[in-house]
C-alpha cells in the first residue's frame, strides 16, 4: 500500500511512495504526530540522482523488519532536498557542526520540535569500517528517547543554541576593491593545479564560477594568470572523463585529480554553469574547443533535459540497468576494448580506443574505461572520428538510459535561460534562444503568481507545494534579464524587476544589507538559513547581488545600486580568505568594479543588417558584466534606449558607465575597442 508521498511532485519523494516505512512528507501534521505518539522523528534527506540515496533505500528503506520497526518507534519524514534546499541547510549546518563532515542521504533524528539530537548520512544494513548498521542506529536512538530523555532534549536544545550563534563573517555593507581581488587571484594561484587544471584534489568539482571570475579578471586587468587558469582547466575537463566524448555534458565531479573517472550523475545546474563559462571562454580566446563544448553542452540540455513543458529536468541518475536488472553506476557511459571491436570492427576500434583511451586494463570497474582525449601526437581524420562517434553514440542508445529526475527546479532553470540564451546569440543558433525562451515562458506561466511569487518546483505541469528560496528569485531574474540583452524585449526586464522587489522586499536585512536564502514570511525553522558561499551553483546572496547589479544597470535604479554593493559586502570579507567558494561573488564584484558597462543599440529594427552587426558586437564584449538594450530609437521596451537617436540616420551604439558615456559610433570596430577599453 503507498504512503504519504503517493501524491508529491518530486521524483525522489515518489521513488519512495512504496517502501514499506510510513513516510511523511515535511509538514506540521509529521511533528504533530510525532508529538502524539511521544516518538522521535526520523529525517531522511536526498535527492533522485544521488548514489548512495538510492543504495540505503534498497538495503533499507525496502526491508521489511526495519521499515516494521521505523514505523514503530519513529515518525519517518521524507525530504527532497532540491525541493526544500532550505530544510537541507538547516540540518546540513548541525550535521557538519557536529561531525565535521556532511552529505547526503543524511540522516537526522529530531525531537517534535524539529530540534535534532542525532546526526549521519549513510548507514549500512551490516556494520562495517567502524560504522554501526542502520539499525543498530534507530535501536540506539530508541533506546536514548526511551531511558534518557532528559539527556536528549539538553543536547537538542544545545544544538539550537549554538546553531543561533553561529552567526556568518559579515564583511560590511562595502563591496570588494581592486585590493581584495588582487588577494582573491593570488589565493586561486596557490590553491591550482599547475598539472591537472582545476582547484585543490580529489575529489575535483568543475569550479565554473571561478572560471567567471578569472575570465572577467582577465577582461578587466589583463591578468594573463588568470586566463591561462580558466583556459586550462576548461581544457583539461574537456579532455577529461567528466565530460561525455559522445553525447556532450558533464557529470557533476571527478573522484580523482585527474578528471578521469567522473560520479556520474549528470545535474543541470552544472551543464547550465558550464555551457556558460565555455560560451565566454570562446568570447574571450575564440577558441575552438571551447566553442565545441558550449554547444555540445547546449545542445546535451535541450536533447535529454528539456521536458514536454518547455522547462528542464534537473539530473540524469548516475546508475543505470547493466543489462540484468541490477543497477550499477556509470554503466551507460563506459566501454571495453571488445564491446568496441563489437560495435566498430578491429580496425576502427583500435582506432577508437587510442582516440578516446580505451584500454585493456581499463580507466574504471571490471576493465571498461570511460571515453576521455587524452594528449597524444599525430592526427586523426575528423571523418573517420565523426563517424565512429556517430555509431558508438548509436549503440549507446540500445543500453538501458540512466533514470531522469523531472522535477523543474526554478533557479536552474534560471541559469539555463542565460545560458542558452546567450550561447545561441553568440553562434547563431536562433533553436537556443527559442528553448531559452520556452523555458522562462514556463517560468511565467506556471511558477510565477499574480504577485510574481515564485514557486520553487514544478512536475509534469503541476506546481509543487514549496516555495521559491532566494536563488529561485535571483537566478530566474539572471535568466530574465540575460534574455532580455539577447532579444531587446523589455518585458523580461519588467519580470526580472518584479522579482528582485521581492528580494529587496522579503529577504535582505535592512540594517546590514545581508541576505537570508528564506523570505522573512516563510516557514519557520529552528534557524533561518543564510550562506553566502558559492558551492555547486551561485548561493543565492552573490546570485542576488549579480542580478540586482545588472537591473541596476539597465534601469538606473539607485536602491537595486546599493542593494548589490551592500550585498558584496560579504565578498570583501570572504574573497581574500576562500576564493573558491565564492567564485560568483568575485564575478560580480568584477562587474562592479568595471562599472559595469551599459550598451546601448539603437536601430532601425530586428531585421536591419547595421543593427545587428553592432547588437551582436556588444554581445561579445568581454567587459564584465556588461548590459545590452537593443532596439528602435521611437522604442520605450528598455528604459537605455530612451533618449538615443539615430546617428546620421544610422544604427548607432550609446557606452556609459558610471554616469559617463563615451561618444555614439556607428561602426562595429569602434564599439568593440570602446567595450576592450
Amino acid at each position: 500500500m503507498p504512503n504519504r508521498l503517493a501524491h508529491e511532485t518530486s521524483p525522489y519523494l515518489l521513488q519512495h511512495a512504496d517502501n514499506p516505512v510510513d513516510w511523511w512528507p515535511w509538514s506540521e501534521g509529521a511533528f504533530a504526530e510525532a508529538r502524539r505518539r511521544g516518538v522521535p522523528v526520523h529525517l531522511s534527506v536526498g535527492y533522485s540522482s544521488c548514489h548512495w540515496c538510492h543504495v540505503l533505500a534498497r538495503e533499507s528503506f525496502e526491508d521489511e523488519a526495519v521499515a516494521a520497526y521505523m514505523n514503530e518507534h519513529f515518525v519517518n519524514i521524507k525530504v527532497d532536498r532540491e525541493e526544500r534546499p532550505d530544510v537541507d541547510a538547516v540540518y546540513m549546518e548541525a550535521v557538519q557542526a557536529a561531525t565535521g563532515q556532511g552529505g547526503w542521504p543524511m540522516t537526522v533524528f529530531l525531537t517534535a520540535d524539529a530540534e535534532p539530537f542525532y546526526f549521519g548520512t549513510y548507514f549500512p544494513p551490516a556494520p562495517r569500517q567502524g560504522m554501526p548498521s542502520f539499525r543498530q542506529v534507530l535501536e540506539g536512538v530508541r533506546s536514548a528517547w526511551t531511558d534518557r530523555r532528559d539527556e536528549v532534549a539538553d543536547v537538542a536544545g544545545k544544538i539550537v543554541r549554538d546553531l543561533a550563534g553561529r552567526e556568518i563573517s559579515y564583511g560590511g555593507p562595502e563591496a570588494p576593491g581592486e585590493q581584495e581581488l588582487a588577494q582573491a587571484l593570488l589565493g586561486l594561484t596557490r590553491e591550482y593545479d599547475a598539472q591537472r587544471g582545476g582547484f585543490g584534489g580529489a575529489p575535483k568539482f568543475p569550479p565554473s564560477m571561478v572560471i567567471e571570475f578569472l575570465l572577467r579578471h582577465h577582461a578587466r586587468t589583463g591578468a594573463e594568470g588568470a586566463l591561462q587558469m580558466a583556459q586550462d582547466t576548461c581544457e583539461r575537463m574537456a579532455r577529461g572523463g567528466i565530460y561525455d566524448q559522445l553525447g556532450g555534458g558533464f557529470a557533476r565531479y571527478s573522484v580523482d585529480r585527474e578528471w578521469t573517472v567522473p560520479h556520474f550523475e549528470k545535474m543541470l545546474y552544472d551543464n547550465a554553469l558550464l555551457c556558460r563559462a565555455y560560451a565566454h571562454l570562446w568570447r574571450a580566446t575564440g577558441s575552438e574547443s571551447a566553442r565545441r563544448v558550449a554547444l555540445e553542452t547546449a545542445d546535451f540540455m535541450v536533447n535529454e533535459l528539456r521536458t514536454p513543458e518547455g522547462g528542464f529536468a534537473s539530473a540524469l541518475d548516475a546508475d543505470s540497468d547493466d543489462g540484468t536488472g541490477k543497477h550499477v553506476e556509470g554503466v551507460y557511459y563506459v566501454w571495453t576494448p571488445q564491446q568496441l571491436r563489437e560495435v566498430l570492427g578491429d580496425d576502427d576500434a583500435e582506432l577508437a580506443a587510442r582516440y578516446f583511451g580505451v584500454t585493456e586494463e581499463g580507466t574504471f570497474e571490471q576493465g571498461a574505461s570511460v571515453l576521455q582525449l587524452p594528449q597524444q601526437d599525430g592526427l586523426f581524420d575528423a571523418e573517420k572520428i565523426a563517424s565512429i562517434r556517430e555509431r558508438l553514440l548509436g549503440e549507446r542508445a540500445t543500453r538501458p538510459a540512466p533514470g531522469r529526475d523531472d522535477k523543474v527546479v526554478a533557479a536552474w532553470n534560471g541559469l539555463a535561460v542565460a545560458a542558452l540564451a546567450e550561447t545561441g546569440a553568440y553562434f547563431d543558433r536562433p533553436d537556443l534562444v527559442d528553448a531559452a525562451l520556452g523555458a522562462a515562458d514556463l517560468l511565467v506561466r506556471l511558477h510565477l503568481d499574480d504577485h510574481a511569487r515564485i514557486a520553487r518546483t514544478s512536475k509534469d505541469g503541476r506546481l509543487g507545494a514549496n516555495a521559491g528560496v532566494l536563488e529561485d528569485y535571483a537566478d530566474v531574474a539572471e535568466g530574465f534579464l540575460a534574455l532580455a540583452s539577447v532579444t531587446g524585449e523589455g518585458v523580461w526586464l519588467d519580470f526580472a524587476g518584479f522579482l528582485l522587489d521581492h528580494v529587496l522586499a522579503r529577504f535582505v536585512d535592512e540594517e546590514s544589507g545581508a541576505l537570508y536564502d528564506t523570505a522573512a514570511d516563510a516557514e519557520r525553522l529552528i534557524r533561518r538559513p543564510q550562506d553566502p558561499t558559492d558551492n555547486a551553483a551561485p548561493s543565492g546572496w552573490t546570485a542576488a547581488a549579480g542580478a540586482l547589479l545588472s537591473y541596476a544597470a539597465q534601469t538606473g535604479s539607485e536602491p537595486h545600486r546599493t542593494a548589490a554593493e551592500r550585498a558584496l559586502g560579504v565578498v570583501k570579507a570572504l574573497g581574500p580568505r576562500v576564493p573558491r567558494f565564492i567564485g560568483w561573488g568575485l564575478a560580480v564584484a568584477e562587474a562592479n568594479l568595471d562599472g559595469p558597462r551599459e550598451i546601448a543599440i539603437v536601430g532601425a529594427g530586428p531585421d536591419d543588417k547595421a543593427t545587428k552587426a553592432l547588437h551582436r558586437t556588444a554581445l561579445l564584449g568581454t567587459a564584465p558584466g556588461a548590459v545590452v538594450a537593443v532596439g528602435t530609437a521611437d522604442s520605450d521596451e528598455l528604459p537605455l534606449l530612451a533618449d538615443r537617436p539615430l546617428v546620421g540616420g544610422e544604427p548607432a551604439a550609446y557606452v556609459c558607465r558610471n554616469f559617463t558615456c563615451d561618444a555614439p559610433t556607428t561602426d562595429p570596430e569602434r564599439l568593440q575597442a570602446a567595450l576592450r577599453s
